[in-house]
């Protein structure tokens, strides 16, 4: 009887307020409440350079794994596999210091990379004890794929922030 009297006393093709809590879904009406709250403020954030490298840093990696998923080479893998190229013989010590990257961690970096078939260890002329590390003639295939996918990547990060803004934000990271 009470359903009989709110719609008797609606005008046609009108709905009472009831009716449109029923009918729109509980996130649209979550949706709708949120989005009438004021921006959320960064307050002492708004001049951290760190939390803004960081918030690029999620946007960089997370296009770069994207980019380059269908060859299955992580950000890590990519780095080693480019400088390991360009320096035919480098020691794992040398490139651990130049990656920055730590010398345990490298060591599974290049475990998972020579088990691909993409790098050699092989013995140091100069040294017994250190290894000279060298790309294979698949490593060579797959970094030059690797190096075309990634210049894609970078494409849309120059898009995202401009070319001039890139350069400068790029020499002024060079050096750290």
């Amino acid at each position: 009887m009470a359903k009989a009297i709110i719609k008797s006393s609606l005008k046609p093709g009108s709905r009472s307020k009831m009716a449109d809590s029923r009918v729109l879904p509980r996130r649209n009406l979550q949706t709708a409440r949120r989005s009438v709250r004021p921006p959320i403020a960064l307050d002492a954030l708004n001049d951290h350079l760190g939390y803004f490298i960081r918030r690029a840093q999620i946007w960089v990696f997370g296009d770069f794994i994207r980019t380059l998923k269908g060859i299955d080479v992580s950000p890590a893998q990519y780095s080693v596999l480019v400088v390991t190229g360009a320096n035919n013989g480098l020691s794992q010590a040398e490139l651990a210091a130049t990656l920055g990257i730590e010398r345990a961690r490298l060591v599974r970096l290049l475990n998972r990379l020579q088990e691909r078939g993409l790098v050699q260890r092989l013995p140091s002329s100069a040294d017994g004890r250190r290894h000279a590390l060298t790309l294979t003639a698949p490593g060579r295939t797959l970094l030059a794929r690797a190096k075309a996918l990634a210049s894609r990547h970078e494409k849309r990060l120059s898009e995202k922030l401009g070319g001039e803004r890139r350069k400068a934000l790029l020499d002024a990271l060079r050096d750290f």
